[in-house]
């Protein structure tokens, strides 16, 4: 392994990980919406921007589906993503494709996934430090891919009545909830995700339905954090 590599792990050992040792590293926002991710065994999944493939790689492992498709813009990432995939003995049940999405149509049919996973970059260019690593810069600022992508998108190749998953900034939630409605994915099941009891929302996770009706449901809050700083046991469980 290069000495840029790092060799992680997650569930005890499990399941291992190469990732950058100084580029994007996956952080908790993955595990918690995979997590969030209610698959049916017979269901494909596509992750769009899967970058290291740890949201395939947890959902092949806890939720026991058998078709998992990522597709990642950052070629290395796709690249380490395969790696990791070969290393965890998943390559029948992980296809990791090294694709902007705007090049996606064509490759997989059309109206033929049943849920459509992302944990998008969260900040609009020019917002902010741009980290200086690439890497990290792309998956933090919509620098090669925006919400209105991966909304368009997961439309596009959802089946009727498919759902999208989504991770996102709070504050750009009213963004999150008109996109979906802009694209037919109607907005059902909505959960803020606080750091610690007593802060603000920092995160939400949404769920919309491929033309589904209006109405829309809104769960208790994750807590990520005691305040201690360890996780609570929610959160804890998630990687056990």
């Amino acid at each position: 392994m290069q000495d840029t590599k790092t060799l992680d792990s997650i569930f005890g050992g499990r399941i291992k990980v190469v990732q950058d040792a100084t580029g994007y590293r996956f952080s908790i926002d993955a595990v918690v919406l995979a997590h969030h991710i209610r698959p049916k065994p017979a269901d494909t999944v596509l992750d769009l921007g899967t970058g290291c493939g740890i949201i395939p790689l947890v959902l092949a492992y806890r939720k026991s589906i058998t078709q998992v498709v990522g597709v990642e813009i950052q070629k290395d990432l796709a690249e380490m993503a395969k790696e990791n995939i070969h290393l965890n003995n998943m390559d029948d049940l992980i296809t990791i494709y090294h694709k902007d999405l705007k090049e996606l149509k064509g490759v997989l049919p059309e109206g033929n996934i049943d849920i459509v996973c992302s944990n998008p970059p969260y900040r609009k260019t020019g917002s902010g430090r741009v980290n200086p690593n690439p890497q990290r810069a792309i998956a933090r600022h919509e620098i090669k891919t925006n919400l209105h992508d991966i909304l368009e998108t997961g439309a596009f190749f959802l089946k009727k009545s498919g759902r999208i998953i989504v991770i996102y900034s709070a504050e750009r939630l009213t963004d999150l909830v008109c996109g979906m409605r802009k694209f037919g994915l109607e907005p059902k099941l909505l959960r803020t995700v606080y750091p610690y009891v007593d802060s603000e929302a920092k995160l939400v996770i949404l769920e919309g339905r491929k033309g589904g009706r209006p109405g829309m449901k809104i769960n208790r809050p994750l807590i990520i954090y005691n305040r201690d700083g360890s996780y609570t046991g929610e959160v804890r469980a998630m990687f056990e």
